[in-house]
C-alpha cells in the first residue's frame, strides 16, 4: 500500500499517487450515493460500473509498491486485498452484471470507497507530515465497521452468483466460487486480525503520529 515517507521523486510519485486513488474513489462513493438517494440500487451500475472496474483494476499498483519496496508494505496482505477484490470485480460483477443492481453491491462499493478515500487521503497528507488527528484515527478505526460491511456484501454477491447466473457461464463456474469463498475464512481473519493488531500500534499506546506504517 502506498503508505511510505520518502524525499525528491518518490515523494511527489507518492503523493500524486495517493491524491489521484483518493479522488477516484471519492467520485465512486459520491455517485453511489446520489444514486442510491435519488433512484435506487437498480440505477447504482448505470452510472458506476466501468469507473470502480478500472479504478480498482488500477490497485495492481499496491502489488508492485509492496513487491519493489517502494512502500514497505507486507506483500502478503497487499495480494490477499486486492486479490479479493479482484475476484469481485472480474468474476462476479463483470460476468453477470444484472447482480450489480442488488443492494449488495451498492453496501460493497460504499465500504470500499469509504475505506479507500480514508486511507489514501492519511497517506496523502502523510507525505506533507500534516496528517491531522481525527483522521489518524479514522485510519484504524473505520474498518472495525466498513470490513465487516465490505466482506459480507462480497459474500453476498459471489453467493448470489454461484445460486443464480453463474452455471450459465459454465457448469464448473460456482464450485471455482465457492472454492474462493472458502478461503475467504482464513483469509477474513487474517486481514482483519492484522488490522486489529495496526489499530494497538498506533492506537492503543496513546500515540497521534505514525513513525512507521507497513
Amino acid at each position: 500500500m502506498a503508505n511510505s515517507t520518502g524525499s525528491g521523486p518518490k515523494k511527489a510519485y507518492l503523493v500524486l499517487y495517493n491524491a489521484a486513488s483518493a479522488i477516484a474513489w471519492t467520485t465512486i462513493l459520491g455517485r453511489v450515493a446520489v444514486v442510491l438517494q435519488w433512484r435506487g440500487p437498480f440505477f447504482v451500475p448505470l452510472v458506476v460500473d466501468n469507473f470502480a472496474r478500472i479504478t480498482q483494476t488500477c490497485a495492481l499498483m499496491e502489488v508492485l509498491h509492496a513487491l519493489t519496496g517502494v512502500v514497505p508494505a507486507p506483500v502478503f496482505t497487499t495480494v490477499m486485498q486486492v486479490a479479493s477484490r479482484f475476484f469481485l470485480m472480474w468474476a462476479i460483477c463483470w460476468p453477470f452484471p444484472q447482480l450489480n443492481a442488488s443492494i449488495f453491491y451498492s453496501s460493497m462499493l460504499c465500504a470500499w470507497s469509504l475505506t479507500e478515500v480514508i486511507r489514501y487521503t492519511y497517506f496523502a497528507l502523510k507525505q506533507a507530515e500534516a496528517v491531522p488527528g481525527w483522521l489518524h484515527w479514522l485510519r484504524y478505526s473505520a474498518f472495525l465497521v466498513l470490513y465487516p460491511v465490505g466482506i459480507s456484501s462480497e459474500v453476498a454477491m459471489a453467493l448470489y452468483a454461484a445460486s443464480g447466473p453463474a452455471p450459465a457461464l459454465a457448469p464448473w463456474y460456482p464450485y471455482a466460487i465457492g472454492a474462493v469463498l472458502l478461503s475467504y475464512i482464513p483469509g477474513s481473519f487474517i486481514l482483519y486480525t492484522h488490522m486489529l493488531k495496526q489499530r494497538k500500534k498506533y492506537l492503543g499506546a496513546g500515540q497521534t503520529t505514525e513513525k512507521k506504517t507497513q
